[in-house]
């Protein structure tokens, strides 16, 4: 359990957060999970999950009917994984970053090459979002959030180092508007102590507006 000492010897936590970057709550979770480096002691590792992939074989895409997005829902996913493996975790959090921004603070989805250039990264990789070269990289990051969460879930994927050294993962938190603050540090508080209960599964209830993409005081 090295991550597990390295964290009790230096009080910082690694957190792994799973992502596809057109999903608007994973947007907005992915701004308090910001919020909460800013007041919290928490290093991010952001890794792609794909809802293509997740729901590839259900008979009842709970995201509804794709039609002609069905495609372009593969496109950002490969970017991001193309810029993980030639740049890194922390391009992936930059580029992640300027494609929230572009998509769901602009409504601009068909500029990756323009999010590319927002996040300093090459625009020309925005070339393998038509091809399937990192398909499979998309697969086996997204495997590695299932293996931790579960099937029946969505993204974002949060993981954090559980009571007994080991990763556990959940879907969510799913939060709208996002907070901000000591309120973003207090939510992170209360995720952890969640996480460190062996039998604790899930807490949820039905959503009554729309993704809000203000930052909530």
């Amino acid at each position: 359990m090295p991550e597990q000492r390295t964290e009790q010897r230096t009080g910082q936590r690694t957190v792994d957060f799973w992502f596809d970057p057109v999903c608007p709550y994973t947007w907005i979770t992915s701004r308090w999970m910001v919020e909460v480096t800013k007041v919290r002691p928490v290093d991010v590792r952001w890794r792609v999950m794909s809802l293509s992939v997740l729901n590839e074989h259900r008979d009842d895409n709970p995201e509804g009917d794709w039609g002609e997005w069905a495609d372009y829902m593969w496109a950002p996913v490969r970017v991001c994984a193309a810029v993980e493996e030639r740049f890194g975790q922390r391009a992936l959090g930059d580029l992640f970053t300027a494609m929230g921004t572009r998509f769901h603070l602009r409504g601009d989805w068909g500029n990756l090459a323009g999010a590319l250039t927002d996040a300093g990264l090459p625009a020309q990789i925005a070339e393998v979002a038509w091809s399937t070269a990192y398909d499979e990289a998309v697969r086996a990051s997204h495997a590695q959030a299932v293996a931790l969460a579960g099937d029946d879930v969505g993204t974002p994927v949060v993981s954090a180092t559980g009571p007994r050294g080991e990763r556990v993962g959940f879907f969510g938190p799913v939060v709208s508007p996002a907070p901000t603050g000591e309120a973003a540090g207090r939510l992170w508080d209360g995720f952890l102590l969640l996480a460190a209960v062996p039998g604790f599964y899930e807490i949820k209830r039905t959503r009554t507006e729309e993704p809000r993409f203000d930052m909530a005081d």
